[in-house]
């Protein structure tokens, strides 16, 4: 009888920059998951399926973008400096009835602010503006390393306490709830990872780990930690 695969919901992102009339996606969140052991399907932007997703899917990636979030979410005075889009509903709606759940949440760039606000945090629109000494984090061409902080559950996946990720973000958290557990920094200070250790796992990450060796790079192990949390039953 063949192993059964955990089933993960991929939110599907969208181009924005073009009036976002297309879904539109990297395939590498799907062989990265895939490579795992996961059987993942792509998720759209139809709030009356979530319910039906939350029962049928065993874990939920939410992936990068750049979309409009509330103002609430942003030290006060900032807010949001990209468009609105249908997906921020659908994509609330799925992280809360998971984590409501306690079913795994896995959140990429974007995906990692939306956990970190969802538990009390806040974030800037511009690090570069907001950060003393912040390097230029939205470069797709540019690695920086990060350094892992010792005993978070982090640590134990990656089996690392520093490494060099890729960097495509503008945005970033800079205020930190009590919820949540800072597991990695960028060398000028800007947070790179989080966990919220009430759950089985909900971890973000600020980097794209999709992009990673996944036979080499430590940063790319959080894929397997997922999958195989999405395998257990809560």
């Amino acid at each position: 009888m063949m192993e059964r695969r955990p089933r993960i919901a991929v939110i599907m992102d969208e181009d924005t920059s073009s009036g976002g009339t297309r879904y539109e996606i990297s395939k590498t969140y799907f062989s990265a998951l895939s490579r795992a052991g996961a059987f993942p399907l792509g998720i759209p932007y139809v709030l009356e399926m979530v319910d039906h997703i939350v029962d049928e899917f065993d874990g939920f990636l939410s992936v990068g973008a750049r979309i409009n979030f509330p103002e609430k979410w942003y030290v006060e005075g900032d807010q949001s400096q990209y468009p609105p889009s249908e997906r921020l509903a659908v994509e609330m709606a799925l992280m809360k009835d998971f984590l409501g759940r306690d079913k795994p949440v896995l959140g990429i760039c974007n995906g990692m602010q939306m956990l970190a606000c969802l538990h009390g945090c806040r974030m800037v629109s511009d690090v570069r503006t907001s950060w003393p000494g912040a390097i230029n984090h939205d470069q797709g061409d540019v690695f920086h390393d990060v350094e892992i902080m010792p005993g978070t559950r982090m640590a134990d996946i990656f089996k690392a306490d520093k490494f060099s990720v890729n960097t495509f973000h503008r945005e970033a958290i800079v205020e930190v709830s009590d919820a949540v557990i800072v597991t990695a920094r960028g060398t000028d200070g800007v947070v790179e990872a989080i966990e919220v250790p009430s759950y089985r796992f909900a971890m973000g990450l600020q980097w794209h780990p999709e992009r990673l060796d996944p036979e080499s790079h430590p940063g790319a192990r959080i894929f397997d930690a997922f999958v195989a949390a999405s395998n257990v039953k809560a």
